[in-house]
């Protein structure tokens, strides 16, 4: 008498067939830890290429922005670079004065106007240079046409890449004492105006720049993160009675959070540091007592009086407090709920 085979069920079938891998077969098994990490040396492996890939920049962010940071030690010295020809045997060799050079840079009433300066210019460009990029993304995103949208963002993109030199000829042909504004002015019966060269309104006019030459690139960040935004949230919204305006609110802006937020953390970070070359060059047209700046302070005392100890020490000084700065706004932006330049 044959016997039929009865067929087994799904479950029994699967019970029986799954037999578990020992612990030393595979070798993710044995890489990866019971958590479900993946092991650092399996990491590696995974993403040698992409390391690869990446060495050469980290090794020229290592030589020109870390290995400089040793040069630090000539705030605590004297420092004459003209021991020697070679700049590390200068520094081994001039004299150490400990905090000295930090006690002069707290009793320079220039120091402190330089300070005062800054933090004047940071916050303007903070308050009228950063929304500024947002409006215009917000405006450039609404519109229908691709053609003018595209058109759009290339004229205000271009900017980005011209020099300061040229950003501030510019100006001066349009708002120098022989520019022409001046000369309607002066077609129509009234005194010329020289804003390139008027003290009270310098922070003004090097915010102006700022926005004109660099407001494209953030439209460019912003546009990026609206791009991510799946447009059924808006048809979504528009079915339901919401406007443009309630549209904007509960969907564009939220979208921009962690890019504002991440941006606003960057911006406060580098707060001390307000335009080096663009000041610079305008300097001279106002006086130092408009125009001077940290970074033009340690410049001025460093290269131009060749008191690096004294400008050594200004500069990291500098740096520590924007150090500072950006842990602090970092911490905001976790309280607030985003990620920020890294997380918790």
């Amino acid at each position: 008498m044959s016997h039929s085979t009865v067929p087994r069920s799904g479950t029994e079938a699967d019970t029986t067939e799954k037999t578990p891998v020992a612990s030393g077969g595979a070798t993710g098994s044995r890489e990866k830890r019971p958590s479900g990490k993946v092991s650092l040396r399996l990491r590696f492996r995974r993403d040698r290429v992409l390391l690869l890939m990446t060495l050469p920049a980290v090794l020229l962010v290592l030589l020109f922005n870390y290995v400089p940071i040793l040069g630090n030690i000539v705030a605590f010295q004297d420092y004459d670079p003209y021991i020697s020809d070679n700049g590390i045997v200068s520094m081994l060799h001039s004299p150490w004065v400990g905090i000295e050079n930090f006690q002069r840079v707290f009793e320079d009433s220039a120091f402190w106007d330089a300070v005062q300066n800054t933090l004047v210019l940071f916050f303007l460009q903070l308050v009228l240079y950063f929304p500024i990029p947002i409006g215009l993304a917000l405006l450039i995103n609404s519109v229908v046409r691709p053609r003018v949208r595209a058109l759009s963002q290339a004229i205000l993109y271009l900017p980005h890449f011209f020099s300061w030199v040229l950003v501030i000829a510019v100006f001066q042909q349009l708002f120098g004492g022989a520019g022409i504004l001046s000369q309607l002015l002066r077609q129509h019966g009234y005194d010329g105006l020289d804003i390139m060269t008027d003290p009270d309104t310098f922070k003004f006019l090097i915010t102006a720049q700022s926005v004109w030459k660099d407001a494209g690139w953030g439209i460019i960040v912003f546009l990026a993160a609206l791009s991510s935004v799946s447009p059924d949230l808006y048809e979504a919204a528009a079915m339901d009675g919401a406007g443009r305006w309630r549209r904007m609110w509960h969907i564009t802006l939220p979208a921009l959070r962690p890019v504002i937020a991440l941006l606003l953390v960057l911006r406060v970070g580098d707060a001390l540091t307000v335009g080096f070359e663009q000041i610079l060059l305008q300097r001279d047209a106002v006086g130092p007592g408009a125009a001077e700046v940290l970074d033009t302070f340690v410049w001025w005392n460093g290269v131009r009086n060749q008191d690096f100890g004294y400008a050594a020490a200004a500069g990291l000084i500098k740096g520590v407090v924007s150090l500072g700065l950006v842990l602090a706004a970092n911490k905001v932006a976790h309280l607030m709920g985003e990620q920020g330049v890294y997380k918790k």
